[in-house]
């Protein structure tokens, strides 16, 4: 089953841009199936990202995950969720074995809050998973099985996936539910925090607007707009939420996003600071140096190297 697709040339990203397709009459948009049910594009040894989200669960094999150019040597198992618009690719990988569950934004329309968790995993990189038997007693052990049983859980989902019995979308909505929290639950996870209230969202919802802008507005104003509330309020309940101003966030998503594009695209510099929402080249430049102590040219050659390893 192939579900993936290159970008077509109507799009604009530099970066080679897969879709999820999913073959009709089949609904909703999610797929789940191993490395090599997927079709290559699964362990694709390029540069890329997509429009849709990726949960990689790795039971075995070697090789190495590069994530917006941190590396992330394999040592299954191994739970990872890619988020759509990051860019990664696959180096030296050999013998890869586990799931992988790919579902675009319609697939949360039922239960929008698992954005928040999606987000909050994807940005802790790859969890490795304890290693050994489920903790069930009467669950079956598999090959590379993780003591956690996020294995024992996906494979649930893999079975209802495939029989698509009646009101089977909810059970699986119902499942990757689980499956995120678990996953947070999980001590490689950082706490995710269970508060709420208009604060808390507000704060959750301007970083889902940063990640999906890749900072490119610009402006703390503009989010804010954006938003519905004051400059002052949304830096209050930023600040309080991850201990960073609204504009340092910015700075980090517009520099995230310049990297990729240096590393990953033939874009000349100044085509790189369009993109991330400078007008002027120079001050493009100036503000890279700033942040990253080097230039934007000087760190494409140092990219083109090696990344960086995790």
């Amino acid at each position: 089953m192939n579900t993936c697709a290159h970008d077509d040339t109507r799009h604009t990203d530099p970066l080679p841009l897969h879709r999820l397709q999913v073959p009709r009459p089949q609904v909703p948009p999610f797929a789940m199936g191993s490395f090599d049910s997927l079709g290559p594009d699964s362990r694709a040894g390029y540069p890329h990202r997509h429009t849709f989200y990726e949960i990689v669960y790795v039971t075995g094999g070697s090789g190495t995950h590069v994530i917006d150019l941190v590396r992330r040597p394999l040592r299954p198992p191994h739970l990872c969720v890619l988020l759509p618009g990051q860019v990664h690719h696959w180096e030296r990988a050999s013998d890869l074995s586990g799931v992988l569950m790919l579902f675009t934004e319609d697939f949360l329309l039922a239960r929008p809050g698992d954005r928040h968790l999606l987000r909050a995993l994807g940005e802790r990189s790859w969890l490795h998973l304890p290693s050994g038997p489920p903790a069930e007693p009467d669950a079956p052990a598999e090959p590379g099985e993780d003591g956690a049983g996020i294995g024992a859980l996906i494979r649930s989902m893999e079975r209802e996936c495939a029989a698509k019995a009646d009101g089977y979308v909810s059970v699986l909505e119902a499942y990757l539910h689980i499956l995120l929290v678990r996953a947070l639950r999980l001590p490689a996870a950082r706490e995710h925090g269970t508060a709420t209230g208009r604060a808390v969202e507000v704060s959750r919802t301007f970083g889902l607007l940063l990640a999906e802008s890749a900072g490119a507005e610009g402006s703390v104003g503009a989010y804010a707009a954006r938003l519905g509330v004051s400059v002052g309020y949304l830096n209050e309940v930023v600040k309080q939420a991850t201990g960073r101003t609204p504009g340092e966030l910015v700075r980090a998503a517009r520099l995230l996003e310049a990297k990729r594009l240096l590393a990953g695209s033939g874009l000349g510099v100044g085509q790189v600071a369009r993109r991330v929402g400078f007008t002027d080249p120079a001050y493009f430049c100036r503000f890279f140096r700033r942040e990253t102590g080097i230039s934007p040219g000087a760190f494409r050659r140092a990219a083109a190297g090696a990344a960086v390893e995790d």
